[in-house]
C-alpha cells in the first residue's frame, strides 16, 4: 500500500529544483573528496557502540590492576548516556554493564534473532547467554546452553573473525557453568594467537574484547590481558564509549571511488584513490573492510573490482585478474556467494555484490552469471524484498539486486524481470510522503536508505517524479557543508548496527550521482558501482 498522507502534500507533488540539485551534488562531492588523505584513502572512525562499552567497563572491573590506560569516568559516562536510550536493546545493555539490570529479557534475546540470518542463529545465541554471564557478572549454569547448542560451536566453514568469537564464547560460557574441561589447548591457542599483533587484531574491537574475557578465566594469562588492554585504550572515543572496529577505511575508500569516478571530473583524486586501493590488495587476490585486517570478503572483493575498473587505467590488469579468482575460490555450489569462505551459506546480497562485478565481462562469466541470477531470483521474497544482509535497512540488497539485473549482457534467466518488476513496485507502492524511504516497513524516512530508494527507482521505470522526490527529500536535509545526518545501518556482527558516518555521505553521493547520469545522459546505464557508460558500450566491453 502506498503510504500517503490525508491531506496535504505527497511525494508527487514535490518538485526539484535543477539549481538546488547541482549546488547539493557539488557540495556533496567536495565533501567526500576533501576526506581523501594523503595515503589517497578515505577515512573515518567507527563511532561508540554500547555493546563493546558495556564489555570493556566489565573487563575493566574484572582486572583492575589494568585500567590505567582507559579513562573509566567517560567510560561510565558514556553508558550511563544511553540508560534513557530509545533503543531497547543499548538500554538493557547499559543497565546490565552498570548493574542496574539483572538479566536479558528473552523478548530481547528473540527480537536480536529475528533479525539475524537463519544460518548464524544458533551462535547468535550462545553469544547473547554468554553476554549476560558477563554483563550481568553471574555464575548461573550455562551447562544447558552448552549442551542444547552444540551446533552453536561448529567452527567449521566459518572464517578467522567467527572461529575466535565462537572460540571465546565457548570459553565464557564453559567457565561460568563449571565446565572449564570443554575447553581445549587449540581454543587457548587460538585466542592467544590474536594478542600477538602491535594493535587490534583485524580491526574488530568486539573479538579483541571477547577474547580478552575469555583469557580472564584462564590461568597465566595476566599479560595478555594488560597488554591487550593498552592495545585498547587508543580506541576509546572522544564520548567515552568504545567501538565495534577501528575503522572500515577500504570499504569506504571503494566505495566512495566508485561515488566520485561516477560524479566526474575529479580524475586526480580517483588516481589517488586507486593507488591506494591496489596496496590493499591481500595475498588471497581479494579485499578487506579495513587497512589493518587481512580476512577478505565478497563485499569489498566486488566493489575494488568495479572501482579499478572505472579508472580505466590499463595497470591496473593484473590486480583485477587476482580479483576474478578471488571471487572465484568463494563461490557456491548452487550459484551464490557467501560473505567470507567457501563452503559457508551463500547470501542474497553478496551474490548481487559479486554478480555485478562480473557484469564488468559478461561473456567471460555467462555461465556464472546464469547460475547467480538463479539463486537470487529464488531468493526474493513475495513482497519483492530479500533476506536480511550487511544493512538495517531492506532496500539495500534491494538495490543492488535490481541495477544488477538491468545490466546489459546478462544471460536471459526466466524470472528476472519479475524479481526487478517486483522489487521496484515495493519502492513505489511505499514511498513516504516527504519522499524517503526508512529502513523497514513502518519506520521514519532517513537518508541512507532514501538514497538506495532512490537508485532503485532512478532507471527502472518511466515516471521520473519518485527519484525527483527522493532527490529532494536528500538536500532538505543536507548540511552547510554538504554532508548528512542518518540513521546508521551497517550491521556487525548481524544483527548488531554500527556507524561510520562518512558511509552515509557516500551513498548519498552515489545515488546523487545516478540521477545526474540519468538527467543529463539518459542513454546512459544508471551505475552502481559504477559503470557510467552508454548501453552500447557496456555490450562491447572486454573489460580492463
Amino acid at each position: 500500500m502506498r503510504c500517503e498522507p490525508a491531506t496535504g502534500t505527497r511525494y508527487h507533488d514535490i518538485p526539484l529544483d535543477p539549481g538546488a540539485f547541482s549546488t547539493g551534488l557539488a557540495a556533496l562531492a567536495r565533501s567526500v573528496a576533501g576526506r581523501v588523505d594523503n595515503e589517497g584513502a578515505l577515512r573515518d572512525h567507527c563511532r561508540s557502540r554500547v555493546l563493546e562499552s558495556a564489555l570493556a567497563l566489565r573487563l575493566l572491573e574484572r582486572v583492575p590492576a589494568a585500567t590505567e590506560p582507559v579513562n573509566l569516568h567517560a567510560l561510565r559516562a558514556f553508558l550511563t548516556d544511553h540508560t534513557t536510550s530509545p533503543d531497547g536493546l543499548d538500554r538493557v545493555l547499559a543497565d546490565l554493564a552498570l548493574g542496574t539490570h539483572a538479566a536479558l529479557p528473552d523478548e530481547a534475546i528473540e527480537a536480536v534473532l529475528d533479525h539475524a540470518p537463519e544460518f548464524t542463529r544458533g551462535r547468535k545465541r550462545a553469544l547473547l547467554h554468554g553476554l549476560v554471564r558477563l554483563l550481568a557478572a553471574t555464575t548461573d549454569d550455562s551447562r544447558a546452553e552448552l549442551e542444547s547448542s552444540p551446533g552453536a560451536f561448529d567452527l567449521r566453514g566459518l572464517h578467522p573473525w567467527a572461529k575466535t568469537q565462537v572460540t571465546a564464547v565457548k570459553v565464557v560460557l564453559a567457565a561460568t557453568s563449571g565446565r572449564i574441561d570443554l575447553v581445549t589447548e587449540t581454543d587457548v591457542n587460538r585466542l592467544k594467537r590474536t594478542q600477538r599483533h602491535r594493535g587490534i587484531w583485524e580491526g574488530n574491537v568486539l573479538i579483541h574484547l571477547w577474547v580478552l574475557h575469555a583469557l580472564a578465566y584462564l590461568p597465566g594469562t595476566e599479560p595478555e590481558i594488560a597488554d591487550g588492554i593498552t592495545r585498547l585504550a587508543p580506541h576509546q572515543r572522544p564520548d567515552g564509549g568504545i567501538p565495534f572496529i577501528t575503522d572500515t577505511d577500504t570499504w569506504t575508500t571503494v566505495t566512495g571511488g566508485i561515488a566520485l569516478a561516477t560524479v566526474g571530473g575529479l580524475e586526480s583524486t580517483c588516481a589517488a584513490l586507486r593507488e591506494h586501493v591496489l596496496r590493499q590488495q591481500k595475498p588471497d587476490g581479494g579485499w578487506s573492510v579495513t587497512d589493518t585486517a587481512e580476512v577478505t570478503d565478497v563485499d569489498d572483493i566486488s566493489v575494488a573490482l568495479q572501482f579499478l575498473h572505472l579508472t580505466g587505467d590499463p595497470a591496473v590488469r593484473g590486480a583485477v585478474e587476482s580479483g576474478w579468482r578471488a571471487l572465484a575460490d568463494v563461490a557456491g555450489e548452487e550459484g551464490g556467494y557467501p560473505t567470507y569462505v567457501k563452503g559457508a551459506p551463500s547470501e542474497a546480497s553478496m551474490t548481487v555484490a559479486a554478480l555485478d562485478a562480473l557484469t564488468l565481462q559478461p561473456l567471460r562469466h555467462r555461465e556464472a552469471l546464469r547460475r547467480g541470477l538463479n539463486f537470487v531470483v529464488e531468493q526474493q521474497r513475495p513482497d519483492g524484498s530479500f533476506p536480511p544482509d550487511w544493512s538495517s535497512s531492506r532496500w539495500h540488497t534491494i538495490f543492488r539486486a535490481v541495477l544488477m539485473a538491468t545490466r546489459p549482457g546478462l544471460p536471459p534467466v526466466p524470472g528476472t524481470d519479475q524479481m526487478v518488476r517486483k522489487a521496484v513496485d515495493l519502492a513505489l507502492s511505499t514511498q513516504h510522503p516527504d519522499g524517503g524511504w526508512g529502513q523497514q516497513d513502518g519506520d521514519r524516512s532517513d537518508p541512507v536508505s532514501t538514497a538506495y530508494g532512490l537508485i532503485t527507482v532512478c532507471g527502472t521505470q518511466p515516471d521520473p517524479q519518485p527519484a525527483a522526490a527522493a532527490a529532494s527529500y536528500l538536500l532538505a536535509h543536507q548540511r552547510p557543508d554538504g554532508t548528512l545526518p542518518t540513521k546508521p545501518d551497517v550491521i556487525g556482527p548481524r544483527p548488531f548496527v554500527f556507524y561510520v558516518p562518512l558511509v552515509a555521505d557516500i551513498f548519498c553521493l552515489l545515488s546523487l550521482a545516478h540521477l545526474h547520469q540519468r538527467t543529463n545522459h539518459h542513454h546512459t546505464v544508471p551505475a552502481q558501482a559504477g559503470h557510467p557508460q552508454t548501453r552500447t558500450d557496456r555490450m562491447d566491453r572486454r573489460g580492463p
